[in-house]
C-alpha cells in the first residue's frame, strides 16, 4: 500500500520524504481544506515538487472546498500553474472543478476527495467514467462496506483510506457548525472545530419563554431566564459526555429541554437533540489503524492516508515513521507506543469495525513526549540543533531517526552559537542555519547550562555512550530530538 502523508509546509514535506512517505498531498495558497497551515505559495510549488520527485515520491495538490461561482473563474490559471509545476495528483470534491481539472490539465491525475462522501461502488464508478483514477472513501465507511466497493468498482480504480489523525463528527467533514458560530466554514477551509470547544449543560421548561415567541425562544434559543444550571455533577460533563437519560431532578413534569451555552458565547443557548445513541455533537476520537493495517489492504485499499496538514513536521515524522516501520514487517506492537508520543486525542478505530466512538472522558489532547530540537547537522563528534523546547546539560533525550526504533541521547558539552538566533539584530548576523554554521568560529560558541532560546542553535558532544554507543554522524540532518515529558491539555474530565 501507499503510504500518503500530509506536508502542510516545507519542513512537514522534508519530514515526510525523509521518513518514508510514498506520497504526500498539499494545497496551496487556495482552494485547500485546511486554510490555517502554512501551505504553499504557487511560486513555492515547483520547488517542493522537484524535490519530492528527487526522492521518489509523488505530489497531490488538494483543491476540495465547496465552489462558488468565483473560485470555478480562479480554476482555470490554478490548475495549468500545477501542471506546470509537474504535479501527479489533484484530489478534487466538485463535479465542477473535477470537469474543469480535466480540460485543462489531462496529464495530471484527478482523485475524488472524501469531500464527495464516495460510500459505494455506483458512485464510484460513475466518477470512473467521468475520468478519475482514485477515490478517497468516505469517512463514514466499514472494512466490509470498501472490500465490497472494491469488488464492484472498476479494478482500475484506486481506493484511498484514512488510517490515521483527526476526525470529524459530521458526514465526511460536512459541516455547518463553524460557519453559524463564528462566520467561518468549513467547507470553505477555515474550520475553527467548534465540536472540541467547552460547553455547559442546562435546561429550560418550554413554558418559561417570553411569551410574544414560539416554544423554544429565538431561532429555538429560549430566553436566559428561563434557563436552569444542572447540578455541578451534571453540568461539568460538558458536551462531549453525551446525555444518555435526562438528570433525575428533571425526570418528571419539571424542566425537559436540554440546553448547551458555549464558554465564549454566555447567553446563547442551543438545543439538543438526542436519540437512544446520545448527542450527535461530540468529540470524536482520533483514529489509529497501525494495528489494522493488514486489514485494510485485504479491503483492497491502495493508499492509506495520514491526516494532520496543520501538523508540525516533529508530528509528520513521527506517524509517519511509524505507519513506514511497520508497512516494511515490523510488527505494530512493537511500534505502537510511537504513536502516544505526539499529541493526540483518545486512539479508535473510526467507523472501520463499528460505530466510530467518542471520547467523553476530556475534551483536549495528551501526548508522552516533547519535542526539544531539530538535528540540522553533524560531524563526527558533534550534532548541531535548532532548539525548540527547554533543555539542559545532562538531559536524557531520544533520537527520531528516520527507518529506525529511536534511542537515547545524553546531553553533554552543550554550547550556544551566540551569532544567530530571531533576536540577533545585527545587520551582518547569518540569515539561515546553513550560513550561520559555515561561518561560525570557535569563539562563537558559548558554554551553556541550559538550551532554553527558541530557534537558537545549539551544539552537543557526541561520544562513547553519549548516543547509544552511536557516533554523531548515525544521526542523520532531519531526525529530531525529544524528551520524555507526559503533558496534557484538558480543560474537564481527567
Amino acid at each position: 500500500m501507499e503510504l500518503l502523508a500530509p506536508a502542510g509546509g516545507m519542513e512537514q514535506l522534508r519530514a515526510a520524504v525523509a521518513f518514508g512517505a510514498d506520497a504526500v498531498y498539499l494545497a496551496a495558497e487556495r482552494f485547500g481544506m485546511r486554510a490555517r497551515a502554512a501551505n504553499f505559495r504557487m511560486d513555492e510549488i515547483p520547488a517542493a515538487v522537484a524535490f519530492a520527485h528527487d526522492h521518489g515520491v509523488k505530489v497531490h495538490v488538494t483543491c476540495n472546498i465547496l465552489m462558488h461561482p468565483d473560485d470555478i473563474d480562479g480554476l482555470l490559471p490554478f490548475f495549468r500553474a500545477l501542471d506546470a509545476a509537474g504535479v501527479d495528483a489533484f484530489i478534487i470534491g466538485d463535479l465542477g472543478a473535477f470537469a474543469v481539472a480535466g480540460e485543462v490539465a489531462p496529464r495530471v491525475e484527478r482523485h475524488v476527495s472524501t469531500q464527495a462522501s464516495v460510500a459505494n461502488a455506483t458512485a464510484a464508478r460513475v466518477w470512473h467514467s467521468l475520468g478519475a483514477s482514485r477515490v478517497v472513501c468516505a469517512r463514514e465507511m466499514s472494512l466490509a462496506d470498501i472490500a465490497r466497493l472494491r469488488q464492484d468498482a472498476p479494478p482500475d480504480l484506486e481506493i484511498e483510506a484514512f488510517a490515521h489523525g483527526a476526525m470529524c463528527m459530521a458526514v465526511s467533514g460536512r459541516c455547518l457548525i463553524s460557519s453559524y458560530l463564528t462566520g467561518r466554514s468549513g467547507n470553505k477551509g477555515h474550520c475553527t472545530q467548534p465540536c472540541r470547544w467547552s460547553y455547559q449543560l442546562g435546561a429550560a421548561s418550554p413554558a418559561a419563554t417570553r411569551p410574544d415567541e414560539p416554544a423554544g425562544g429565538d431561532l429555538g434559543r429560549p430566553s436566559p431566564a428561563s434557563v436552569v444550571e444542572l447540578p455541578q455533577s451534571e453540568n461539568a460533563i460538558g458536551i462531549q459526555g453525551g446525555l444518555k437519560s435526562a438528570p433525575t431532578e428533571f425526570a418528571a413534569g419539571r424542566p425537559v429541554e436540554f440546553l448547551l451555552e458555549e464558554e465564549k458565547r454566555p447567553g446563547e443557548f442551543f438545543p439538543i437533540e438526542e436519540d437512544d445513541r446520545g448527542t450527535f455533537i461530540m468529540n470524536a476520537k482520533d483514529l489509529n489503524m497501525l494495528a489494522h493495517l493488514q486489514a485494510l489492504a485485504d479491503a483492497g485499499v491502495d493508499s492509506i492516508k495520514i491526516e494532520g496538514r496543520n501538523k508540525k513536521a516533529f508530528y509528520v515524522a513521527t506517524v509517519v515513521g511509524a505507519y513506514r516501520r511497520v508497512l516494511d514487517g515490523e510488527p505494530p506492537d512493537e511500534v505502537a507506543d510511537e504513536l502516544l508520543a505526539v499529541s493526540h486525542r483518545p486512539y479508535g478505530t473510526g467507523f472501520y469495525f463499528s460505530e466510530a466512538e467518542q471520547a467523553p472522558a476530556y475534551d483536549g489532547y495528551e501526548q508522552e513526549t516533547m519535542h526539544i530540537a531539530d538535528v540540522v547537522a553533524g560531524d563526527p563528534h558533534h550534532l548541531y540543533l535548532l532548539c525548540r523546547n527547554r533543555f539542559a546539560e545532562g538531559d536524557e533525550l531520544e533520537v527520531l531517526a528516520p527507518h529506525e526504533p529511536s534511542r537515547r541521547l545524553i546531553v553533554r558539552d552543550l554550547h550556544w552559537l551566540n551569532t544567530f538566533g530571531p533576536d540577533n539584530h545585527d545587520e551582518d548576523a547569518p540569515a539561515t542555519v546553513e550560513e550561520a554554521l559555515a561561518r561560525a568560529t570557535p569563539a562563537d560558541w558559548e558554554a551553556a547550562a541550559v538550551a532554553n532560546r527558541s530557534c537558537n542553535l545549539y551544539r552537543i558532544l557526541v561520544e562513547g555512550d553519549a548516543c547509544g554507543g552511536a557516533p554523531a554522524a548515525h544521526v542523520p540532518e532531519g531526525s529530531f530530538l525529544r524528551k520524555r515529558t507526559f503533558r496534557r491539555s484538558a480543560r474537564h474530565g481527567s
